[in-house]
């Protein structure tokens, strides 16, 4: 059974949730320096808890400024989402031996979306989908390694 509780946006709550952003944030980030991506840590760990204090801010004035008749907390994860296109695009570059950049557009774009989430409110799904990415990073690193792998003794092999 669902209930809708209205949580009001105070400084407990919005540190709470842009701690929590920020870990999430920084284990995204952690695992792509790990793996010598440009974007890491720093950058990750900014990006969730920057979407995730946009969000926060939103929901305050509105809540805060309930004469505003056209107060729509949607219009700054917008302008958040906007902005994080610009900067994704600007990372994925087409050279000749095909296209980079763009996994780190995706971690980028999904890390933003989910520091939204968790300023928002929906924390679980925040964790669930931060914890998610972490997974879907780190197998398809594994993946690579074995194919990499498999590709260099199939190679000796025909030496």
């Amino acid at each position: 059974m669902s209930t809708n509780l209205i949580i009001v946006i105070t400084e407990d709550v919005a540190l709470t949730r842009l701690l929590i952003s920020l870990v999430l944030g920084a284990l995204i980030g952690l695992e792509r320096q790990l793996h010598k991506h440009s974007a890491g840590l720093r950058t990750f760990t900014l990006i969730c808890m920057g979407s995730t204090l946009a969000m926060l801010i939103s929901i305050y004035i509105c809540q805060t400024n309930t004469n505003l008749l056209n107060g729509d907390p949607g219009r700054i994860a917008a302008q958040v989402l906007t902005g994080i296109g610009f900067i994704g695009a600007g990372l994925i570059i087409k050279n000749n031996d095909g296209i980079s950049g763009l996994t780190t557009a995706a971690c980028i774009f999904i890390t933003a979306v989910i520091g939204l989430a968790i300023g928002v409110g929906m924390i679980k799904t925040g964790v669930i989908c931060g914890l998610a990415v972490i997974v879907i990073l780190t197998s398809s690193t594994y993946i690579h390694k074995i194919k990499s792998e498999n590709k260099n003794s199939e190679t000796k092999g025909n030496s």
